[in-house]
């Protein structure tokens, strides 16, 4: 490959990663595609590092040290490590890991790497890159691990940050052997409290009173962790202190202390205080600097943010135009830099100025292709998948984009013109005006069709723009701006298109375009037909170039077809030759094209066979691009290898990994118009790679070809000159410039076609319409005729397969309405059959009820599944095993007592038998004899079998009262037909008696009879019956028999006369008086009264006494049957209130039996609740077990490795020793090297010999940060080293040789001095190491001594456990039945059946506590008590204080206004003043010794009075400990004091309560009355005082006179 020439990259654009890094103050660095962008943001220059590898993964970079690691993306990957700005290669680092690295990170204060591995085995690993080491690593620690970040001040100190959770990794190391300690931080809640953690096991002192109950025991009464939803971190930092700024999803930042693991909430939005800007967006970004917080959040907001405490205060705001996804400080702590995953980065400098600065944008996504304007400033074009247009200019700077809003396959720019043509998904070609590269316009858009465009090309003279899709249509489309982008035509190859290309022979004024075809059946994305077209270059304008429907004329195309041996993925024409790429042979193929084709059809096939065939790529397919001089031919793939090759000789080539062949490797390749540079778009990487060819040994081919191209240049640029200025005129595209853009030419077409056929289509429409008015009118005569003559509705169709085709589609759907209908009525039946055989079938006794006729009373009884076998089977065991049980222990009792005791121990069991048993099942005659007593259930077996019992005994219960339900059910059946029959001889009454009533008929609900509820009746269905043929014809049937039964039954003559004469009735039917009438005589209708005759008189007389006697017949018999009537009526009310009176009964044992059902199952739930409880017992001491089995194996380990770590030490301990005794050996014998020196320089030597250059001393006293200095002596030690031996050349200078010392001399000073320093720095190393080991070994002795303190943890709570499990066992849970109510007594040994017996532990602990809160309640009077005196006492001195004020006040007063008397005139006057003190001083000392006198009398006194006084104080203080001891008996009398004198008091003593407030009242007022009088006198006295001192002159008045 060398020999050909190479490929380098010249520059790259994309944005794909969220990973930006500083690797200097000035430079970032991202991964784009298969390469290493670095982005200078001062000058906004870009240089680029391509990977060693095929994809590049995780990315990492320390701008301190300008050091920056990525990870490669294949099998067993490898990470590289280089140094900027060399941009070399340091070390390349080979782990473990399996398929790819997820996360990065490097130490500022060290060589330290660290990364985390995915999966299988999520490996944390640091490296020490420098020596290419594993120090430590970790497996299965970072499986939900987003990124890592170094402690920047502790090199030892790894935070990974997890999806869920934080991590911090501390590395302890002693000399070579380095651990990895994790410390996990819990996160508070989503509320923003914290989990409380699990509290100590042993058994709490409970200072409440018991709780009767199941009470769970201490060891699972423990505070739980809390199971609230936990915070979501997003993003960490770290602080200058080491601690941890923690940025959450919900809008939280947290504090974390990794050393305590404490958190503390610095903002939490769900507060109302919180502050809204910050509420409104999360903390999604952190960084910090010595000055402030740089916070990003969801809405795109930057906020400065000033910390103090808990206290924040946003100090700066700015607005970003996108989501920013990472943000971080320059080295310098001068810069912020903000990125996005959308190809934005900004720039801040907030010391300098508040705005920011964008110095990156390429946006982000998916390039569809990318092409080479033809122009002379090479301009490239770019698009991408969602439509946006990018320029760039030749260095890789973006120009200029626009968004076209639509979803973009394909690109091809004109050489005629400044536009780009793109296609789209949606079947339309845009033309993109790019005159000014700033703003790039759509101009024109032409919709082609409606699938995607899948290919775009032009001819190389422009002529043409020729599209390729999937549905095998090829347009030709006129590329001249002046002719409107006009679609000439289009032409139909035999398949989907997957390969288009074109050469333009100028010479021939031919434009010949080769097509690869899929083949019809378009299922694969290779294709074995070639079809290769020419084109006129000029004249396809004419009316014979296509036809009517757009389609390309044969006279003016020209079809050559071919076939080639094996499918081809892809293939360029060339100059009468074909390259292709075969992906299932993985070659490279060479055709040459036949010259003579005149003679065959444009159907006919001619196979080719490949002239060369070379090895292609190994990943396809594989796109092919000739150069424009046809010299070179360029491939790519899927494996992301860009190969140049020449045309003439395959072979050789040369490659360059341009892209991942993990995303997809190449999309679309093109070159340049000097045929010297290459552009590539990704597939699935997103970025744009633009390459340098440079091939050796062609300059005189290339410039041949250069010649010769020269006149095409000048043709083009020529009309290049002509049709710019018209693309620059065109106006802006728009969705109002579609309306009217249609083909004229197809508009003609249609019209002309309309036209022609115009007569035809009308005489149609008036044959159909007459023909519409015969068939009406044949339909009205039919309907006319009789039956015998009406024709059928399907007979009179004239159309007879088209009815047929309609009937057949509507019965296919309306079979596909009824399949859908079938199966939903289908699936509701199987849903009915599974709850109806779950919920009613598997029932032996259904669920019904019963309710009264008059009350509101509904018992219900107790639905019963058959008992299992296996219920059955372990119920006989049980009763069995109690049995076997009973009899043993019957055998083994003694028969001591007599028969009276037992007599009595049987009326004791049975009158307890309520009580102790706890419930009435005994007692309602359904106990089981087997049950076990309360007091002798003990193991878990026993348990299990009572808990067996019991639900025997709840079984017998329900069981029970169900015969009696149903006792009472068919008692309530019955007097439903007793009422029903009632009512029917009730009706019969009142239709003799012509009376309407409403008749009071119960009947049974749905839920005394539920059977009723699984039966539909037909009234209750709405919708008509739905009938199939099979059933109307049933139906027909059914109908034709009840016909010929009635007509038979018709013909039948006695039975007609029987029913004519006697109703039906064989026998005489009783005469109903009640319809009786008398006939009145003939002559009282036609005659008057006076016209009778006496026998017509007597005749009416008789009338008269039988219509009196009739009536009297028909009152009594009326009144008997609404006796009767009644009668019936109160037979069914007393009936049916009897019925509700056993109703009633049967509730009351329905409750009892609740009741009793309800204790069972109580007591069930106490054993089960015991028995559950054991189990946790059970796996609790298993647990702890487990624990302390691993806690012992873990202190082994500890006290192997503190052995193995002592050896060590001692060992080391041994070496350190020899080195510092030979570094003290250099000291003395230093003399002895220079023995024959004068001793006078020897000295001055040895002074020379003991002074240090100033690095190493600031070197070693540099304290300010003592881990930094641990870190720095693996890694920057060797720097010091340096440093220090250019210091000691430098002192080694012989300009640095003493006066008179002989160079010789000076030269072996030297070098003893240079052994001594390496002595003294390796004892430095040497004691820094063993100070590291000490302290691992302090830290594995610690560790030790913790897991034997909790080894002595978990052997106490075992302990503990083990005690309460036997108290558990031992402690009994007893059900016992009480009445209401509870009565306190002191003897427990009285006979009260109807008591609660408490033990005396309760009302002891009753007894404490009332004792302890009346204790502090007095304890609280005291205080308040002695502070109120305390109060008084300071207010008393106060006053004290004032009053003296006041004297000292007065006596300065008087003092000023001193009068001189003649005594003091004359002391003053009187100059003999010896005798005068003399005398005084004998006055003086009588004086004191009359007050010593005094003065020992009354010490003597008040002695005395302090002794009565103590005594007094004694005795008040036995009588206080006496009223102490008394006092809560005092207390509580004088409570049950109050209470008597509260329930006894009458109205009268209220009257007097009332008479002694009114007194209290009045004696307050006047005291308050009598104070402000003394406060007024007070004033008056002060105010008389000042008037008198007023009227006496004082001495400094007077002086004045």
């Amino acid at each position: 490959m060398d020999d050909i020439g190479g490929l380098e990259v010249r520059w790259i654009q994309g944005f794909t990663n969220k990973t930006v890094e500083f690797v200097d103050n000035e430079t970032v660095c991202y991964a784009c595609g298969n390469h290493i962008c670095f982005l200078r943001l001062d000058t906004k220059l870009q240089s680029v590092l391509q990977g060693p590898g095929r994809a590049i993964g995780a990315l990492t970079a320390s701008g301190k040290s300008g050091i920056f690691a990525f990870s490669e993306q294949k099998l067993s990957p490898s990470i590289f490590v280089y140094v900027y700005p060399e941009l070399q290669l340091k070390n390349e680092l080979k782990g473990t890991a399996q398929l790819d690295y997820t996360s990065l990170t490097l130490s500022d204060g060290g060589p330290y790497l660290g990364c985390c591995s995915s999966l299988p085995d999520h490996t944390i690993t640091v490296w020490n890159w420098e020596t290419a080491e594993q120090i430590c690593t970790r497996p299965q620690a970072g499986k939900d691990v987003v990124s890592l970040v170094f402690n920047p001040l502790s090199c030892l100190q790894l935070c990974a940050l997890g999806s869920t959770s934080i991590t911090v990794w501390n590395i302890e190391r002693s000399a070579s052997l380095h651990v990895l300690k994790p410390s996990v931080i819990e996160l508070p809640a989503t509320d923003g409290s914290f989990a409380e953690r699990l509290g100590p096991t042993s058994y709490p002192v409970r200072a409440k009173p018991p709780y009767f109950g199941p009470e769970l025991p201490p060891v699972f009464t423990q505070t739980k962790l809390s199971t609230k939803a936990r915070l979501t971190p997003s993003t960490i930092c770290w602080t200058s202190t080491s601690k941890l700024l923690v940025g959450c999803a919900e809008g939280f930042l947290l504090l974390i202390d990794p050393v305590s693991r404490s958190v503390s909430v610095l903002f939490n939005p769900t507060t109302p205080d919180a502050d809204p800007d910050l509420r409104q967006s999360s903390f999604q970004v952190l960084t910090l600097n010595k000055n402030s917080l740089i916070t990003v959040g969801k809405d795109s907001v930057v906020h400065s943010l000033q910390i103090n405490g808990t206290q924040i205060n946003i100090t700066h705001t700015w607005q970003l135009e996108g989501p920013a996804t990472t943000a971080m400080y320059s080295p310098d702590c001068e810069t912020v830099l903000l990125s996005s995953n959308t190809g934005q980065i900004y720039v801040l400098n907030p010391t300098r100025t508040n705005k920011i600065v964008k110095v990156l944008d390429v946006l982000c996504g998916k390039f569809a292709a990318a092409a080479w304007a033809r122009t002379d400033k090479n301009i490239c074009v770019s698009v991408r998948d969602s439509g946006e247009l990018q320029l760039w200019s030749v260095d890789g700077m973006r120009l200029g984009s626009v968004s076209l809003q639509a979803e973009v396959t394909s690109l091809a720019c004109c050489p005629i013109a400044q536009y780009a043509a793109v296609g789209t998904t949606s079947g339309n070609v845009l033309f993109v005006d790019l005159s000014r590269e700033q703003e790039p316009r759509l101009v024109h858009q032409v919709h082609l069709c409606n699938t995607p465009v899948d290919h775009l090309v032009f001819d190389q003279e422009g002529n043409y723009l020729l599209t390729g899709a999937s549905d095998s249509r090829i347009f030709v489309i006129d590329a001249k701006p002046s002719k409107k982008f006009s679609v000439l035509g289009c032409t139909v190859v035999p398949g989907p298109i997957l390969s288009l290309s074109t050469q333009c022979i100028r010479d021939c004024e031919k434009v010949t375009v080769l097509a690869l075809c899929a083949g019809q059946e378009g299922k694969h994305r290779d294709g074995r037909l070639l079809t290769l077209l020419s084109l006129p270059a000029k004249d396809l304008t004419g009316p014979d170039c296509v036809d009517r429907h757009g389609c390309l004329s044969s006279h003016v195309l020209q079809v050559s077809r071919y076939e080639v041996p094996h499918p081809l993925t892809s293939c360029v024409l060339g100059v009468s030759e074909v390259f292709a790429h075969c992906q299932r042979r993985k070659t490279l193929q060479r055709f040459r094209l036949p010259q003579d084709t005149a003679g065959l059809g444009s159907q006919q096939v001619v196979r080719l066979n490949p002239e060369q065939e070379v090895k292609g790529h190994p990943l396809g397919p594989a796109c092919l691009v000739l150069s424009p001089h046809q010299l070179w031919l360029a491939s790519a793939g899927r494996d992301g290898l860009l190969r140049i090759r020449e045309t003439s000789s395959m072979e050789r080539y040369t490659e360059l990994q341009c892209h991942p062949c993990r995303l997809g490797g190449v999309r679309s390749l093109t070159f340049s118009t000097d045929s010297l540079t290459l552009l590539t778009a990704g597939c699935e990487d997103g970025s744009l790679v633009c390459t340098n060819l440079r091939i050796k040994g062609v300059e005189a081919e290339m410039n041949k070809v250069t010649q010769n191209g020269q006149p095409m240049a000048h043709f083009l640029k020529d009309i290049f000159n002509t049709e710019n200025p018209v693309l620059t005129d065109l106006p802006r595209w728009s969705q109002e410039s579609c309306v009217g853009s249609e083909n004229p030419e197809e508009s003609e077409v249609m019209k002309e076609e309309n036209e022609k056929c115009s007569e035809t289509k009308e005489n149609l429409r008036k044959t159909i319409q007459e023909l519409r008015g015969t068939i009406q009118e044949m339909l009205r005569e039919n309907e006319n005729v009789p039956a015998a003559e009406r024709l059928a509705q399907h007979e009179l169709n004239l159309d007879v397969e088209g009815q047929r085709g309609l009937d057949a589609m509507v019965e296919q759907e309306a079979t596909r309405v009824r399949e859908e209908i079938e199966w939903e009525i289908l699936a509701k039946r199987f849903l009915r059959d599974v709850l109806k055989r779950q919920c009613w079938d598997s029932l032996k006794v259904k669920s019904r009820s019963v309710k009264g006729f008059h009350c509101e009373h509904e018992v219900k009884n107790y639905p019963l599944k058959e008992r299992t076998e296996k219920e059955v089977e372990e119920l006989q065991r049980v009763q069995n095993m109690r049995k076997i049980e009973m009899a043993a222990s019957t055998c083994g009792l003694k028969k001591t007592s007599s028969a009276r005791e037992e007599e009595q121990e049987e009326e004791d069991l049975t009158a307890e038998s309520g009580v102790v048993t706890g419930s009435f099942s005994a007692q309602l005659g359904y106990s089981n004899p087997y049950i076990y007593d309360q007091f002798i259930v003990r193991t878990t077996e026993q348990k299990v079998n009572q808990i067996i019992l019991l639900q025997d005994v709840i079984h017998r219960i329900k069981t029970a009262f169900n015969a009696e339900f149903d006792a009472v059910h068919r008692q309530k059946v019955q007097e439903l037909n007793h009422v029903r029959e009632r009512n029917r001889h009730i009706r019969e009454i009142l239709l003799e008696l012509d009376m309407r009533q409403e008749l009071w008929e119960p009947s049974l609900t749905n839920s005394e009879w539920p059977e009723r509820l699984f039966t539909v009746d037909d009234s209750e269905i709405k919708a008509e019956k739905y009938l199939t043929p099979e059933q109307r014809e049933e139906e027909e049937r059914k109908e034709l028999e009840e016909q010929k039964h009635l007509a038979a039954k018709g013909d039948n003559f006695m039975k007609k006369g029987l029913d004519d004469m006697m109703d039906g009735l064989l026998e005489v039917k009783k005469e109903d008086i009640l319809k009786i009438e008398i006939t009145q005589p003939e002559f009282a209708l036609t005659k008057p009264d006076s016209h009778w005759s006496e026998e017509e008189k007597k005749v009416y007389k008789q009338y008269e006494k039988k219509t009196k006697d009739l009536s009297e017949k028909k009152e009594k018999y009326k009144k008997l049957r609404e006796t009767e009537m009644k009668r019936l009526q109160v037979s069914t009310k007393d009936a049916t209130k009897g019925f509700d009176e056993t109703l009633t009964k049967l509730f009351e044992k329905k409750v009892k039996c609740e009741m009793t059902i309800y204790q069972e199952k109580l007591k069930i739930t106490y054993l089960v609740y015991s028995v559950i409880l054991e189990e946790e017992m059970r796996n609790q001491e298993l647990d702890l077990k487990l624990k302390l089995g691993k806690t012992l194996a873990y202190r082994d380990e500890r006290e192997e490795e503190v052995k193995r770590h002592e050896e060590e030490v001692e060992l080391f301990l041994e070496t350190y020793d020899t080195i510092v005794a030979e570094d003290k050996l250099l000291d003395k014998e230093f003399r002895k090297e220079f023995f024959d020196v004068p001793a006078n320089v020897v000295d001055h030597l040895y002074k020379l010999f003991k002074r240090r250059p100033r690095v190493q001393k600031l070197r070693t006293d540099n304290k300010l940060n003592l881990f930094k200095e641990q870190s720095l002596w693996g890694s920057l030690a060797p720097d010091a080293t340096d440093k220090m031996s250019k210091a000691m050349e430098e002192q080694d200078a012989p300009e640095n040789t003493p006066e008179g010392l002989n160079p010789s001399v000076w030269k072996r000073f030297c070098l003893v001095r240079r052994v001594k320093i390496e002595s003294e720095h390796k004892v430095n190393i040497n004691s820094l190491t063993l100070a590291e080991m000490q302290k691992s070994i302090q830290e594995r002795r610690a560790e030790k001594e913790a897991a034997q303190q909790e080894i002595n943890n978990l052997s106490d709570e075992l302990e503990s456990l083990h005690k309460e499990k036997n108290r558990f066992l031992m402690d009994i849970m007893v059900q016992v039945i009480v009445k209401q109510g509870q009565v306190y007594t002191t003897d427990e040994t009285a006979d009260f059946p109807e008591y609660v017996l408490l033990h005396k532990g309760v009302v002891e602990d009753l007894n404490k506590t009332i004792r302890m809160l009346g204790g502090q309640n007095i304890a609280s009077m005291v205080q308040r008590k002695d502070f109120r005196k305390n109060t008084f006492l300071l207010e008393w001195k106060h006053k004290i204080m004032t009053m003296q004020i006041e004297d000292l006040n007065n006596k300065a007063r008087d003092i000023q206004r001193l009068h001189l008397s003649e005594e003091r005139q004359d002391y003053l006057n009187k100059r003999d003043l010896n005798s005068r003190v003399s005398q005084q001083v004998s006055v003086l000392e009588k004086t004191i010794a009359f007050q010593e006198k005094a003065h020992l009398h009354n010490v003597q006194r008040y002695k005395n009075k302090i002794k009565e006084l103590k005594k007094q104080a004694a005795m008040k203080a036995e009588k206080n400990a006496v009223s102490e001891q008394q006092l809560p008996n005092m207390q509580v009398t004088v409570a049950e004091r109050r209470h008597i004198d509260e329930a006894i008091a009458s109205e009268e003593n209220q009257a007097a309560t009332e008479g002694r407030h009114r007194e209290i009242v009045l004696r307050k007022n006047l005291e308050d009355f009598a104070r402000a009088q003394a406060e007024d006198l007070v004033v008056l006295w002060a105010e008389l005082e000042r008037l008198r001192m007023k009227n006496f002159p004082s001495l400094d008045q007077l002086k004045h006179y």
